[in-house]
């Protein structure tokens, strides 16, 4: 096509040459380039070649490190409506219980930071909210260290959730959803073009279910709109709103339960994972409000300036509480027993109907106000006999957090105590007066920072190129506490810390592409994570330098001839080297540290042939190793104040064999069948010995399309098996997967 247009081209100019009036302007019209069409490896594929997790719109075969996109297809195709469920289908990624169900992320064994390693369309997001799906286009998750790109941060990577943006075209879709637990999920995503070079984009959700397949039941709202201007145009503005509302119930866990009396081992409840033990006034509610926007400059083709502007507000209320095996308990001064009625051990042994849980008091009551802003350019240009490859940008960000917590009776507020419950009357109704409880501020955090980097990747010579990349950070924060006596006639005390922190994050890599369908690399990088990355500072850490990582991978991305099957192979080794422990001797904590993982990954992705789709995406970490920690018991689980592992153990939630695979079929051009599995080798919680077993779920799906090509029906059926499985583990208790469900969605595109 390019030729021919060429041809076209000199035609008309040397007609209009020729039959323009003597001392006529010789001039054209302006010529502008629109955004390209969708092509097969865009919205309706498996398959990505591009992302913006490396600053710039860059081909995936230009990052010196592994990527992994989850495209909107493989979302729809699965019917993944959380970011937690999306983040499933990709291969070294487990999650902690946490105390209260946050997204706590595990990559290749290392926690992604709350703060630091998420991110929508480039800048943070905090992980104090439910995720939903329905406004994203992609999420993109880079694997191994990530500050030079995004400042501070873990070893594991980062997430970067892709928004949908208008295109200059006038597309609908309208999709409902029904399911088993009375789930109903609407969602609509109009585009609609308002000009030659604008257009509008609004996506809406609603979401309801008495049950989520594990528990907790579902209520959420949320509208996003995009308004882009001069697409394709030297100058694009886009601005954008988004919201999201929660009116979640919370699963916070469920107890694991030693197999006989005797055992040290702990093993799952053998429950239905659609049981439900806690108040029926326990609920996780939430908000997240983010308007912003962007203005990218072009200043050629392959050169341009792209700057973000976003403000948020985010807010979680959540009341809930551990759930509990009742045991016998006698205070060892007083005398006195609590919990009579229960026996002094729970086991498999004894365990039946009548088993009685108790149901604990856990408040997460929070809000968060962002504002950030970062410019980035990126351009490619020959200088000193080579061509280069530009990235480089500045980023400045201010966070506000305050943190509540409910006053006693004798602080001017009230107890409450939840009833217990048995084990064969789940769902029980029990209901307590949250909305009596009296609220005070417990602490706050700030903090400001910025930073600014600078990569270049130079070819120096034909199929080679290096990549050399820095950044620099600057961060403070500043945190205080509140304390109220156990009487309310006594004075608040106030504690304040500052923690100011300077880092360098250097990133070096070399690339090798003999051919265009092969690119070879060899990266390495390194991170680091501050210690009021958990909006929290004291006396024993506010001194404490940061954690510092390393990531060294050798990788490849191999293309099918025609391009529509892709290839990644990776071997890696991360270690933290100088990782956060308390030291046994005096309240502070240290850097003393170190854990390393080494492993093999794998992605494929693509067409195998025009009908047969596939995407599959495997980790295998054998080798997975606490080098040096603080002192802990050399039996039973450690303390709570202690660093967790030993010493020559395997880290906590750090299977050996995770990953997942998912294939189409059009078996008719009205038809297509789908089929896929997630698995999880066997994994520790934090600070136990023993492990919760692997697990293997599968799912179904089948699409019909009607004549007219509008209209198309389809079913998906999850953990076909109704497997009984640990997805978020924690020392005490365990969040099950979701059991067999069975979901209908019927789309209209108009």
């Amino acid at each position: 096509m390019l030729p021919l247009g060429a041809m076209l081209l000199a035609g008309s100019l040397n007609a209009m040459a020729q039959t323009a009036p003597a001392g006529a302007e010789k001039t054209l019209p302006t010529v502008v380039v629109r955004e390209q069409a969708e092509t097969p490896e865009g919205k309706d594929a498996l398959r990505a070649t591009e992302t913006r997790i490396g600053k710039g719109q860059q081909q995936l075969r230009d990052i010196p490190q592994s990527v992994t996109v989850v495209t909107e297809r493989l979302i729809d195709d699965r019917n993944l409506d959380t970011v937690k469920e999306a983040l499933k289908n990709t291969a070294g990624i487990t999650f902690l219980a946490a105390e209260g169900g946050e997204e706590d992320i595990r990559l290749r064994g290392f926690a992604l930071q709350a703060t630091g390693d998420l991110f929508i369309d480039g800048m943070r997001d905090p992980a104090i909210y439910d995720r939903d799906t329905f406004n994203l286009d992609r999420m993109e998750v880079l694997r191994g260290s990530a500050s030079m790109m995004f400042g501070r941060g873990s070893t594991g990577g980062a997430v970067n959730q892709v928004s949908k943006t208008p295109r200059l075209i006038d597309e609908h879709q309208v999709d409902l959803t029904l399911g088993n637990h009375k789930y109903v999920r609407a969602t609509g995503d109009f585009n609609i073009q308002t000009g030659e070079s604008a257009a509008l984009r609004i996506n809406a959700m609603a979401t309801k279910a008495d049950n989520n397949g594990s528990g907790a039941s579902l209520d959420k709202r949320g509208a996003a709109l995009a308004y882009r201007n001069g697409i394709g145009d030297r100058n694009e503005f886009q601005v954008n709103l988004y919201h999201l509302d929660n009116n979640n119930g919370i699963n916070y866990g469920m107890p694991y339960i030693a197999p006989t009396a005797d055992s040290s081992d702990r093993v799952l409840l053998p429950l239905d994972p659609d049981t439900y033990y806690g108040a029926a006034s326990d609920y996780n509610n939430g908000s997240a409000t983010l308007i912003g926007g962007s203005h990218t400059h072009r200043f050629s083709r392959d050169s341009e300036l792209r700057t973000q502007v976003r403000v948020g507000q985010f807010e979680r209320d959540q009341r809930s509480g551990a759930i509990r095996l009742c045991t016998r308990g006698v205070n060892q001064q007083t005398g006195a027993v609590t919990n009579p009625q229960c026996p002094s051990a729970v086991s498999l042994e004894n365990f039946g109907p009548n088993t009685r849980l108790t149901r604990g008091n856990h408040l997460k009551i929070q809000d968060m106000d962002t504002a950030q802003f970062q410019s980035d350019y990126s351009g490619k240009f020959e200088a000193l006999g080579a061509k280069h490859d530009l990235l480089a940008g500045v980023d400045f960000s201010r966070e506000e957090r305050t943190v509540y917590a409910a006053r006693s009776r004798a602080q001017g507020g009230v107890d409450i105590t939840k009833p217990t419950t048995l084990i064969g009357t789940p769902d029980d109704g029990a209901w307590v007066d949250e909305s009596s409880r009296v609220l005070r501020v417990n602490n706050q955090y700030t903090s400001q920072g910025w930073g600014a980097y600078v990569q270049d990747t130079v070819e120096i010579a034909p199929a080679w190129k290096v990549v050399a990349g820095l950044r620099y950070d600057k961060l403070t924060g500043d945190y205080d506490s509140f304390s109220l006596p156990q009487n309310a006639a006594g004075p608040l005390s106030t504690e304040s810390y500052r923690m100011e922190v300077s880092e360098w994050s250097p990133r070096a890599g070399v690339l090798f592409q003999p051919t265009p369908q092969q690119s070879y690399h060899f990266s390495v990088g390194q991170s680091f994570n501050t210690s009021g990355d958990a909006y929290s500072l004291g006396a024993s850490n506010v001194d404490t330098p940061p954690e510092k990582s390393r990531n060294i991978e050798l990788g490849a991305k191999l293309d099918s001839a025609d391009k529509r099957f892709s290839t990644r192979l990776a071997v890696f080794r991360s270690t933290k080297y100088n990782e956060r422990n308390t030291d046994p001797d005096r309240p502070v904590v240290t850097l003393s540290g170190e854990r390393h993982v080494a492993g093999f990954e794998a992605d494929v992705v693509g067409r195998l042939t025009s009908k047969w789709e596939v995407f599959g995406s495997y980790m295998w970490l054998p080798v997975a190793k606490v080098d040096r920690a603080a002192p802990c018991p050399t039996t039973g689980q450690c303390s709570q104040g202690a660093a967790g592992e030993r010493p020559g153990d395997r880290p906590s939630l750090t299977p050996e064999h995770s990953g997942t695979v998912w294939t189409t079929y059009q078996f008719t051009p009205k038809l297509r069948l789908g089929a896929g599995l997630n698995f999880r080798g066997k994994q520790s919680p934090t600070r136990v010995e023993w492990t919760v077993p692997s697990y293997v779920t599968a799912d179904l799906m089948a699409e019909y399309k009607f004549d007219f090509d509008r209209l198309t029906l389809k079913a998906n059926l999850s953990n076909i098996t109704d497997k009984l499985y640990a997805d978020q583990l924690y020392p005490g208790h365990y969040i099950p997967g979701a059991g067999r469900t069975l979901q209908v969605t019927a789309s209209l595109k108009f």
